[in-house]
């Protein structure tokens, strides 16, 4: 037995070697070869480069299903497009948290770039935690459930309300503990001032640190949702963490798009409701008519059909409306 032969959390090391490569080169390419300068990205190319990072997620997930068979792709599709789901509502977030911190369009997509990677390390830890509960802890999966559908109840009622990025305590705490500046210094986190009385030069957080802060802050909240409902779908550790980073891959590109027309997608949330109603009750509906698991197909579908009811519901809602 060769080293690439190890399992690790479920499947050969070689695989997790193979998907840690792929996002590295992907990173690579947007950082150092496509955004190497800072500038505005319009609608057009966000579109164009949200659909190839789409691709590449739907591509991986075709040779999981091909690898390591049918219901493990079913199963990377449904989490791929939960997540993707999910993340629209983010991405409104994000939109709120530029525009408190008035972020101009060309230093946007360094935070997001800087948000992503810290996406890609935090959600390693949550799943791992989680599957290690879910290991020894097999009723945490209906723990997980019963927060999903609270948390659906709760997005629903809230729906119509807009996240206060000026009311956060996590931003007081910032703000309490680290000098900041009161204005952009262009694409910098960090800059040296001297203080006007004492004369001492100190380390200033720049606004754009503050967003990009924020910005890690909400993906934890987010995280909070998207990593139970995943384990709703499936408790493979390799599953659930390439769904989830393939999908918020692609959340920069998506992120300019979305942002230009916020306000068409108005009754999104309300499906996002639904739907994470429906993934934590469906472990219960399987337990009640006597199944292991919810028919992964069945999951697909009813999960494209909320959301497609969702987003049709707001185009046509808003047709005519103008930002």
């Amino acid at each position: 037995m060769t080293l690439l032969d190890v399992i690790w959390l479920g499947q050969p090391i070689w695989m997790w070697l193979a998907f840690v490569a792929i996002v590295a080169t992907l990173l690579a390419l947007d950082l150092g070869v496509l955004h190497k300068k800072q500038r505005e990205i319009g609608v057009s190319e966000s579109l164009v480069l949200s659909a190839v990072y789409i691709g590449l997620g739907l591509a991986f997930g075709g040779w999981v299903w091909w690898y390591l068979g049918e219901t493990a792709g079913l199963q990377y599709v449904t989490g791929f497009v939960i997540e993707k789901s999910l993340a629209m509502d983010n991405v409104f977030v994000i939109a709120m948290i530029f525009t408190y911190f008035a972020v101009p369009r060309q230093y946007q997509h360094r935070v997001l770039f800087w948000g992503i990677l810290g996406v890609i390390v935090l959600r390693a830890i949550m799943i791992g935690l989680g599957t290690t509960l879910v290991e020894k802890f097999g009723w945490t999966l209906y723990v997980f459930a019963a927060f999903l559908i609270l948390t659906g109840i709760k997005m629903w009622k809230t729906a119509d309300k807009d996240y206060d990025v000026g009311s956060s305590g996590a931003l007081r705490v910032i703000k309490k503990y680290l000098p900041v500046t009161d204005q952009l210094h262009g694409e910098k986190f960090f800059v040296r001032q001297t203080d006007a009385v004492t004369g001492k030069s100190s380390t200033y957080v720049t606004p754009l640190f503050l967003a990009l802060a924020m910005v890690e802050i909400v993906d934890v909240v987010f995280a909070v949702d998207s990593v139970p409902a995943i384990f709703a779908i499936t408790t493979d550790p390799f599953i659930v963490y390439t769904s989830n980073i393939f999908a918020i891959l692609g959340l920069r590109a998506l992120y300019f798009a979305l942002a230009a027309m916020v306000h068409r997608f108005h009754y999104l949330k309300y499906a996002l409701a639904v739907l994470l109603i429906f993934i934590g009750s469906k472990i219960f509906l399987a337990d009640l008519f006597g199944l292991t698991k919810f028919p992964p197909i069945v999951s697909l579908s009813i999960t494209f059909a909320i959301l497609a009811a969702g987003v049709g519901w707001s185009l046509w809602k808003t047709r005519g409306v103008k930002a």
